[in-house]
């Protein structure tokens, strides 16, 4: 199939691109390229892409719906996988035009895109749309009119308005919300790219509210092969399927437990300075899987020790490139 495929620059977007070349698909990749994070970083991973005949690339700013409609390349797709998104929850508290921009404007763009070609289409959304809620795990069904982040109600809004052309125009759209995402190409501003930095050089982590949060954290692998089973399930059966789902590893993992999988990872002991808890963090996220996994064939395989191993020995060869 031919796929256009948003953020491909960006981490999760990268893999999912990476894991549909290597099986045959043709994808065209599109990123506004932001400089948010290291730019080098980003170019490494389209370098990755590149090698691969079948996929291309388009600079283009999702906002800008005019230029999209307009762009050349995009004829005969089948799909867009839309996962090109500002992220960062605590960044949004202090600038929050950008998430407007790229995550409200932007997804209005692509359904607009998708829409007028009669194309479906697989976006990302966030666990980050659950808030505060206390019961777990979290169920697509569960209340997500609470967002306690701006980040959080850019991506509710993104569902929302998935929803609304859903039914308007028809368009066959499947949003999934993705659980606390890491591994190698990962962000320099996740956790475990500060906390290996950081301990690698021995230099202090902030840890907030005394460590007392739980985070499900879900490999990019397993990540993108929920990605491309909701690719291939909505083109063969779109009728069967739910408008939402959770893509994360079915656990919640105390913040202070993974800070000691990263010390033994990279062999040494993290200086901790603990803060408060800021303005946006929820202190637990916990997916529950079982729609994923009945529609989508979904299910995690990389345990955590082994991923955060795998992510150390990534940083330790090639993070200073960035």
């Amino acid at each position: 199939m031919k796929v256009l495929l948003t953020g491909a620059a960006g981490f999760i977007g990268h893999h999912v691109a990476h894991r549909m070349l290597e099986r045959g698909d043709e994808v065209v990749g599109l990123d506004n390229m932001s400089d948010y994070y290291s730019p080098a970083l980003k170019a490494a991973r389209n370098d990755r892409l590149a090698r691969f005949e079948r996929f291309s690339f388009l600079k283009l700013d999702l906002a800008d719906h005019a230029a999209l409609q307009s762009a050349g390349g995009l004829s005969d797709l089948d799909l867009v996988v839309h996962l090109a998104a500002q992220p960062g929850v605590r960044h949004s508290m202090e600038n929050p035009f950008p998430y407007v921009e790229a995550n409200v404007m932007g997804q209005v763009s692509l359904l607009e895109f998708a829409a007028k070609r009669g194309l479906p289409l697989v976006y990302a959304s966030s666990s980050s749309v659950y808030g505060a809620n206390e019961v777990v795990p979290f169920r697509e069904g569960d209340r997500v009119d609470r967002p306690i982040s701006l980040y959080a109600a850019t991506k509710r809004a993104g569902e929302l308005l998935a929803h609304s052309y859903r039914h308007t125009h028809g368009l066959r759209a499947v949003g999934l919300r993705f659980f606390t995402v890491y591994g190698r190409y990962g962000r320099p501003d996740m956790a475990p790219w500060l906390f290996t930095d950081a301990i690698l050089h021995g230099k202090p982590i902030t840890v907030f509210n005394n460590g007392e949060m739980e985070r499900d954290f879900t490999h990019v692998s397993d990540v993108a092969r929920g990605v491309t089973g909701a690719a291939d399930r909505i083109l063969a059966a779109a009728g069967e399927m739910e408008p939402l789902y959770n893509l994360g590893d079915n656990r919640s993992v105390p913040l202070m437990d993974f800070i000691a999988l990263v010390e033994k990872a990279a062999g040494r002991k993290a200086k901790i300075e603990f803060k408060p808890r800021p303005p946006g963090d929820v202190p637990r996220t916990y997916a529950d899987i079982a729609l994923a996994e009945c529609d989508l064939g979904f299910k995690p395989t990389v345990v955590l020790e082994d991923g955060i191993a795998d992510f150390v020995e990534w940083f330790r060869e090639e993070a200073n490139r960035f």
